[in-house]
């Protein structure tokens, strides 16, 4: 059983920044990918970033390329997303989550966080 839980959510103004968490436990978490999705209000949960069993590839939606940046700590068993010059438009709530394959984990992974509110202010 994979768990996750995400922190580091909150209100900020926009052109600011915060940085989301996420706590890792369970079975193989160290050799499976990692990544944040997210979803806003009245619209469909959206994929944000990923990062590699060993953090040497990740992957980034168009929208948040250059002002997001995924990492994971192994040792921490974490994954963090750090979010600078935050936009209205992302203001969603924030999953984390995990699946076996890198290439593939923006489509559907296989275990997600119970998510972290964030919001952006104009």
């Amino acid at each position: 059983q994979v768990r996750l839980q995400e922190s580091g959510g909150g209100l900020v103004q926009a052109g600011g920044s915060l940085r989301l968490s996420c706590a890792v436990s369970g079975r193989s978490i160290n050799t499976n990918a990692r990544g944040w999705f997210r979803q806003a209000p009245s619209k469909e949960r959206e994929f944000v970033a990923a990062i590699s069993w060993n953090g040497d590839r990740t992957r980034y939606a168009d929208s948040v390329e250059g002002r997001f940046t995924i990492s994971r700590d192994d040792a921490k068993n974490t994954v963090d997303l750090q979010m600078d010059n935050l936009k209205p438009e992302d203001t969603a709530t924030y999953y984390c989550a995990t699946d076996l394959f890198f290439d593939t984990i923006h489509k559907g992974p296989s275990h997600w966080g119970q998510g972290t509110q964030v919001i952006v202010s104009s």
